[in-house]
């Protein structure tokens, strides 16, 4: 098991989803936790849920606003002395699937800053910190950055982007900071999320048959390899990608 204790970790987009069961498993370990969310009643009611306030506080924080990022950081810090981890998980995602003929400029800037733009912020500001306890950084990207579906292109550019950013920074931070990005397929959040969103149809059997690993992934199987990268366990691996999608990549699918 990855050995986190005593570390202390930002996760943007803390509140619900992925981001919310690396909280979890990080507490589980003994870890501090930072939860930082733009959405003031997820990471409130996370905190609250979680009750260890001696480990995990909430940060109201827009990771596209570059004064709310460093005010984040600055807090982190002021509650728990230091950082040792950060893990770019805050995103956003389109469904509406607009056609790039179609897609408004403001779509597109807005998808980049929530999601490749925040990830560089938050680095930018967490560097200094993180260099002093020789930490490391792990981004949440997704495996639309390998393969897509139609009318996505926002959304791929800004993952695609992060898996960039990511070997950019190991070779820029190298000896000090180590950076890694993993790149999720189908996780179901449902059961992480914030009471007030409505419940949705259940899996089903053929949603998970689908996967040559025989299921639809869950954010435990995401925060675990989170919690690895970040331990001294992974002390060896920096710059790398690592696709967490039950197989779907590497299946072959045909339309008969």
């Amino acid at each position: 098991m990855a050995e986190v204790r005593g570390k202390v970790v930002v996760v943007t987009g803390g509140g619900q989803g992925i981001g919310r069961g690396i909280v979890e498993l990080l507490l589980e370990r003994e870890a501090a936790v930072v939860i930082a969310d733009c959405d003031r009643q997820a990471g409130e009611e996370l905190a609250a849920r979680l009750d260890t306030p001696e480990r995990v506080c909430f940060i109201h924080a827009d990771v596209g606003d570059e004064e709310s990022v460093a005010g984040c950081i600055r807090a982190s810090v002021a509650r728990f002395g230091g950082v040792d981890g950060l893990v770019n998980n805050a995103g956003i995602a389109d469904p509406g699937a607009t056609p790039v003929t179609e897609l408004a400029l403001a779509q597109w800037e807005r998808m980049l800053r929530t999601n490749l733009t925040g990830a560089f912020l938050m680095a930018k500001h967490a560097v200094p910190h993180l260099q002093q306890r020789r930490g490391a950084i792990v981004n949440i990207a997704s495996t639309r950055a390998l393969q897509s579906e139609a009318n996505t292109e926002a959304y791929t550019a800004s993952k695609g982007g992060l898996v960039a950013l990511t070997h950019a920074l190991a070779i820029s931070l190298a000896h000090r900071i180590r950076v890694n990005v993993i790149l999720p397929g189908w996780i179901d959040v449902r059961a992480y999320r914030k009471a007030a969103v409505p419940d949705l149809a259940p899996l089903t059997d053929a949603d998970h048959l689908q996967h040559p690993a025989g299921r639809v992934g869950v954010p435990r199987d995401i925060a675990s390899l989170t919690a690895y990268l970040l331990s001294e366990e992974a002390a060896f691996i920096t710059g790398q990608s690592f696709v967490v999608d039950g197989g779907m990549t590497r299946k072959m699918i045909y339309v008969e």
